[in-house]
This record gives structure tokens, C-alpha cells and sequence, in this order.
């Protein structure tokens, strides 16, 4: 059986994004066929800086720049070319000439700079391949979170709760979880305000009118779920041996938990895509970029993710 072709990009020319790229498709080619997508002449400074021999796997070459990269520096013109580089990966995963994408870490700054449209890959991702219903979410060995809501503010979180919404969460979930664990996944769901709203006592009524309802019509269709739990309890050791995957109301809910336990090892996956997507779960770290001591784990370890769901 041919070996699996993963496109990886490289990122934000100016974070550590390149670095990591290289020095992770020089350790996965015996498990797939990387395909670098970035600019050519930006990796080959960052390898020659840090004394790492330029990985032998095809590259797709984008874009040229006025002058030499400067790493840590936040521009427009790096903006433009990450985005370049994840919607290149976008359209050769649709197409097929790929069979998943891995990307490498933006920096959301120059996208608006750039005047991107979009927050984050996870929009730009669902409005490019055509998908209506999206979710984030991290998945490590130690803990696995689902976002329910993604890249807004805590002001606007409350109102883009819905019961669909919790329940669609719920079903994702459990499916992709089950499918990565070879078994039934067992969820947990957090409740939105603190101690799960005491009964009312905090917040608008959301655990009751929107997180519990879900919660029952999705132990009805017979999958192990459990909540709302308060969200300052549900990530203690007694409850994350208890539980496969989170199911969180908002961004830092679920990520503060999980970069604080896992965060060399979590892999961002997009869900109800109609492609394989991966990432590594962590930023452009302009502040050490091209210093040659940024972790590369987080990407092989979501390249490696990519290759086992492309084949689930």
C-alpha cells in the first residue's frame, strides 16, 4: 500500500513555524510522503541559521519576498504568504492530490494586517471547502477537548449556544474520540457559567434550557455522556480518568486545561470537514523564532494523527 501523501505548511515565515516544519517531515517519512508548502528561500535561511539539513521531500514553492525574512517581526506581507500557504493545502487536499493537510502555526495579527477576512484556519477552512458546520478540537493522550464556540469574545459566547449546536459537539465528540480509541467514548460536558450556574443562582439558565437538554437527547441515542459539570471540577484527575473527551463551551475553557497538561503533545483537529485536517496546537512563539529550541513535537505528532484519521 502507498504510503499516505501529507501536506504540511509552514506557517508564519517569521514564527517558529518553518523550523518545526523541517525538522518534524524529516522524522515522518517512513510513516507518509510530506509535501512543504511555504516559501523555499524563508526555510532554507531558517535552516542554514540553525545549522539543519534542509529535508529531503518534495516542496511547493509560493510566493517571493522583497528582502530576507526577519523572524519575530509581525507584517502584513508574512500575513499574506501563511495564508497563501494553508489555502494552497486547502485545494490540493480537496482535489486529491493529497490525501490531508497538516498546518503550521499563524500569527493572527498579520492576517488582519494582511486584511484577511478570517480569525483563524478553522473559518477560513469550513468557508473554502463548502463546510456549514464546523468544530475545533484538541486531542491528546492525557485529555481531549471539543469547542463548542471558537475564536469570539466572552461577551458573544452565551448567544451562540444553542442545544443543536451542544448536541452536534456531543456527536463529533464521541464519534472521532471512539474512532482514535478503537471504543466507545466517554463525554463530558462543562457547564458555561460557574458551579454549572448552582441552579440558577449564576448566569442566564444556560446549563438547564441549552447544555442539559443536549446532554439527555444525546444519552438517548446511546452515547456515554455525562454533565454539566462545573468547570472548575471537571478537569481534576478523578474526572479526566473518567472521561475521553471534553465538550467545552468556549476557546479558553477547554485550552487552558489542555496546553497546561498536554501541551508538547495536543493536535488541533477541524471536524465536519469534507478533508483531513490537522495542526499543531500551539502559536507562532515569535519571541524564540529561528533560535533552534522551539518543540517540533506537536507537529509530528499531528502529522502522525493526520495519517491514522485519513485512513478511519
Amino acid at each position: 500500500m502507498p504510503l499516505p501523501t501529507i501536506a504540511v505548511t509552514t506557517g508564519d515565515p517569521a514564527g517558529i513555524g518553518p523550523e518545526v516544519a523541517l525538522r518534524a517531515v524529516s522524522e515522518v517519512t517512513e510513516w507518509c510522503e510530506p509535501l512543504l508548502i511555504g516559501n523555499r528561500a524563508a526555510c532554507e535561511q531558517v535552516a542554514e541559521r540553525l545549522r539543519i539539513p534542509f529535508p529531503d521531500v518534495p516542496f511547493w514553492n509560493l510566493g517571493e519576498f522583497q528582502r530576507p525574512v526577519e523572524p519575530g517581526r509581525v507584517e502584513a506581507t508574512y500575513g499574506r504568504a501563511s495564508f497563501d500557504y494553508v489555502c494552497a493545502a486547502i485545494d490540493k487536499t480537496l482535489a486529491g492530490e493529497v490525501t490531508a493537510m497538516v498546518t503550521g502555526p499563524i500569527q493572527k495579527e498579520a492576517w488582519h494586517a494582511a486584511s484577511i477576512p478570517f480569525p483563524g484556519h478553522t473559518e477560513l477552512l469550513a468557508e473554502r471547502t463548502g463546510a456549514s458546520d464546523v468544530r475545533m478540537m484538541l486531542t491528546a493522550e492525557t485529555i481531549s477537548c471539543i469547542l463548542a464556540t471558537v475564536h469570539v469574545g466572552y461577551a458573544d459566547v452565551p448567544a451562540l449556544l444553542t442545544v443543536g449546536a451542544i448536541l452536534k459537539s456531543i456527536r463529533m465528540a464521541h464519534e472521532t474520540i471512539s474512532k482514535i480509541r478503537g471504543r466507545e467514548a466517554r463525554v463530558t460536558v462543562c457547564g458555561l457559567n460557574p458551579h454549572a450556574g448552582e441552579h440558577g443562582l449564576f448566569g442566564n439558565g444556560e446549563e438547564e434550557r441549552i447544555i442539559l437538554p443536549a446532554i439527555q437527547q444525546a444519552a438517548r441515542e446511546g452515547i456515554a455522556v455525562t454533565g454539566p459539570l462545573p468547570p472548575d471540577t471537571a478537569f481534576t484527575i478523578g474526572n479526566r480518568r473518567q472521561t475521553d473527551v471534553y465538550v467545552c463551551m468556549y476557546h479558553d475553557q477547554g485550552l487552558i486545561p489542555l496546553k497546561t497538561l498536554a501541551f508538547d503533545d495536543a493536535v488541533n483537529v477541524t471536524l465536519g470537514l469534507p478533508i483531513v485536517r490537522t495542526s499543531v496546537d500551539h502559536g507562532t512563539a515569535m519571541d524564540i523564532a529561528w533560535q533552534g529550541i522551539a518543540s517540533h513535537h506537536s507537529m509530528v505528532e499531528a502529522i502522525r494523527l493526520a495519517v491514522q484519521l485519513q485512513r478511519l
